[in-house]
This record gives structure tokens, C-alpha cells and sequence, in this order.
């Protein structure tokens, strides 16, 4: 390798490590009426160590505070608790994260009312506040989630590296097409499963195995370079479509954080796996055009190919290192 690839690498993985320790995870607000007006709050704030985000929930003012409010650290979030009055209810209220719009992370405001209706919000810096709706509609819910899965797959860094490995491995059209089908098949089986409780999986080895899931398809891409034919060169979508199940794991571990309502999982549940999709073919899609654009530009092809399955080979090394390190 070229000393500007040792460059590449070093620099990626000096981003990978400043990307990991400002990790940016959606604060969650689940408000819960458990009597008449009665309101049981739990508020997750993401959390290093003893330092918290400074992010607190705003109520209508008809509402009041009832007793103190109970909080500690769980899973690197500080999670508080307490109950509130609102006379008259949350209906045509609004809700708002105080501090949200100086940050860079997102919201997600969830209302379980006393008739098991849900209103399922996400709120952002430019819009850190909700109305709560008499009425929650199928359609909102829809909305909140199939823009978290969007959201989810374009910030799942892990992920996208693996399907543009599996671009770099596969140069045959409709090759890639079936590879691709079979990695999203295979992720929305697992995804189901983790979310509805069907196969729980811990989550820690499911993210060290994706990792060595990309770096798997790294050293592939070097060996076909050398001419070697193996199982990923005849059976591309055997092996996407094995390791998609793992990445559907890690998805629905996410979704899992994120919960899902009561009356609308599997309308929640279908339009957050539509997000992932949308995402991942936007993606597909934009680095297509890029590795076109590159073909007209650069003359050595196969190398730059090569020099890309190492730069993805040496950053999934260092990602399952970490993770590995970070089990217990």
C-alpha cells in the first residue's frame, strides 16, 4: 500500500474514534395517563458518565408537577421519573424539550393516553415541540416512523459500509440487484423478529459481528482482485443475504429502544423498515453515480478498488476490536 493509503486510514479511523466518543443518541419522553388527567412521566436524557445532556420537558401550563421526581443513571442515559396533573389533559397541548434546538440530536416524544391510543412524536432542533392530538392518527405514526428509519440507516455508518462493500465486490448489474434484494429480505426478517420478542439476541455480539460481517466483505474484494474464485464471487446474495440477518438484529435493537405503540405495531414496524429501505436505495443509489463519475476520472480502477477494501477491511477491524473490548 501507498503511504497516502496509510494517510486514508488513519484518518478514517481517527474520525470512526471522534465519531464514537460524540455519540449523539435521541433523548425519549414516554408520557403515560394512568388515571384522569394523571400523567406518569419517564424522560431519558443520553449520558456520559455523570454528565447529562441539558435537556429537560416543557408541559402545558395547565399542568403540575406531583411530587418529586426520581432519576439515575441506566445504559449511559439519565432516566427520570414522575407524575403530573393537567386539568383538562394533554389534548390540544403542547409539549416541548427545553435546550433542544442548541443541539444536534433529535427527540422522540411518546403519548400513551388511558384508552390505549398512542401519539408517537419526534421533535428536532428546529422543532422542539408537539401538539398532542385528541385523536392520534395511523398516519402520524407512520410518518414518526418511517422518518426513524431513514434516519436510522443514513447515521448507521456500519451499515452503509457494508453495502458499498458489497457494490465494490459485485460488477454484474443484475448480480448486485439479487445481492441487494437478499440483504434487505434477510434484515427485514430479523428486524421483525427482534421487535416483536420472536428471537432475542444480545445486542453487544450482534454489533462486534457486523463488523466482522464488513470485514469479511473487505478481504473478499482483495481475493477476487487476485483472480480467486470462492462462494462470494458464485453466491454474492448467499453471503449478503447471511450476514443481513445480523445487520436485522442491530436494526432491531434500535427499534426496540425506540419502542413501538400498542395499537399501530405493525403499522409501525412496516413503515420504519419502508425508512431503512428508502435510505438504504437512496444511498445505493448516490454512491452508483459517484463510483461512475470516479471511472472517468481515475485510470488505475482496480487499484483504487483494492486500496478501498483495505481503508473498509481496516475499519471494521477497528470497530470489532471495540466493541469486543467494550463486552461486559
Amino acid at each position: 500500500m501507498t503511504r497516502s493509503l496509510y494517510l486514508i486510514i488513519g484518518f478514517v479511523l481517527l474520525a470512526c474514534s471522534a465519531a464514537r466518543a460524540h455519540e449523539l443518541r435521541p433523548a425519549y419522553l414516554e408520557i403515560d395517563e394512568v388515571a384522569t388527567h394523571r400523567y406518569a412521566l419517564t424522560w431519558k436524557v443520553p449520558a456520559q458518565g455523570a454528565y447529562k445532556m441539558a435537556l429537560d420537558v416543557l408541559l402545558p401550563p395547565s399542568c403540575m408537577q406531583d411530587g418529586d421526581r426520581a432519576g439515575g443513571v441506566i445504559d449511559n442515559a439519565f432516566v427520570s421519573r414522575w407524575q403530573a396533573v393537567c386539568e383538562g389533559g394533554l389534548a390540544g397541548g403542547v409539549v416541548a424539550i427545553d435546550g433542544l434546538a442548541s443541539t444536534y440530536t433529535d427527540a422522540l416524544i411518546r403519548v400513551v393516553n388511558l384508552d390505549g391510543t398512542t401519539q408517537t412524536s419526534r421533535v428536532s432542533p428546529d422543532y422542539p415541540e408537539v401538539a398532542i392530538a385528541a385523536t392520534p392518527t395511523g398516519m402520524a405514526t407512520a410518518r414518526t416512523y418511517f422518518v426513524l428509519g431513514v434516519q436510522h440507516i443514513v447515521t448507521g455508518v456500519d451499515h452503509l459500509l457494508f453495502v458499498f462493500a458489497l457494490l465494490l465486490l459485485i460488477g454484474n448489474p443484475r448480480t448486485l440487484l439479487a445481492t441487494i434484494t437478499s440483504f434487505t429480505v434477510a434484515h427485514s426478517v430479523t428486524l421483525a423478529f427482534a421487535t416483536l420478542g420472536i428471537a432475542a439476541v444480545p445486542q453487544p455480539p450482534i454489533e462486534a459481528l457486523i463488523a466482522l460481517s464488513i470485514m469479511f466483505v473487505g478481504a473478499e474484494i482483495v481475493r477476487s482482485d487476485r483472480g480467486r474464485r470462492n462462494l462470494s464471487s458464485r453466491y454474492p446474495w448467499m453471503i449478503s443475504f447471511t450476514f443481513g440477518l445480523l445487520h436485522g438484529f442491530g436494526f432491531g435493537g434500535a427499534l426496540r429502544e425506540i419502542g413501538l405503540p400498542q395499537k399501530d405495531v405493525p403499522l409501525a414496524l412496516l413503515t420504519f423498515n419502508l425508512g431503512v429501505e428508502v435510505g438504504q436505495l437512496a444511498f445505493v443509489a448516490v454512491a452508483l453515480l459517484t463510483m461512475a463519475a470516479i471511472r472517468l476520472l481515475v485510470a488505475d480502477i482496480a487499484r483504487l478498488r483494492v486500496s478501498l477494501a483495505y481503508v473498509i477491511g481496516t475499519v471494521s477491524a477497528f470497530w470489532f476490536a471495540q466493541r469486543i473490548a467494550g463486552f461486559g
